[in-house]
């Protein structure tokens, strides 16, 4: 039986259904799947803040990602291009995004999120 109240929202959220990301309330980090093929474990301790803007290269091209969020940890900044972004940043202000990852242009018309590209630009030396 579900007892799930808004089973829609749910499905939207679900890792299980959107391969762009998911969500726990009980992780430590958020994964971050790169498009170099890269997986990173970023703490949410080190989160400093998240920023939604237009995606600026709209400008050049009219077939780029309409969003763009960036994320800023201490040690890193991940840039997520897509549509739909309102939901990660909601899901980041929990604490509660588990993953995000790129996922073929194919599901940007089946989901309200889509990440279009996942890039990672480190602001300190990693040892």
């Amino acid at each position: 039986m579900n007892t799930n109240a808004n089973p829609a929202a749910a499905s939207d959220l679900s890792s299980r259904d959107n391969p762009c990301y998911g969500r726990d309330s009980t992780v430590a980090t958020l994964n971050v799947f790169a498009d170099d093929e890269r997986s990173y474990q970023f703490p949410y301790a080190q989160f400093l803040y998240a920023e939604m803007t237009p995606n600026p290269a709209l400008e050049r091209n009219a077939e780029a990602p309409p969003e763009r969020l960036l994320i800023a940890f201490a040690a890193a900044k991940v840039t997520v291009l897509g549509s739909g972004l309102r939901s990660l940043e909601r899901t980041i202000q929990k604490y509660e995004l588990k993953f995000v990852k790129s996922a073929d242009r194919r599901y940007a018309r089946a989901f309200n999120t889509h990440v279009a590209a996942v890039a990672i630009s480190f602001t300190k030396e990693v040892a």
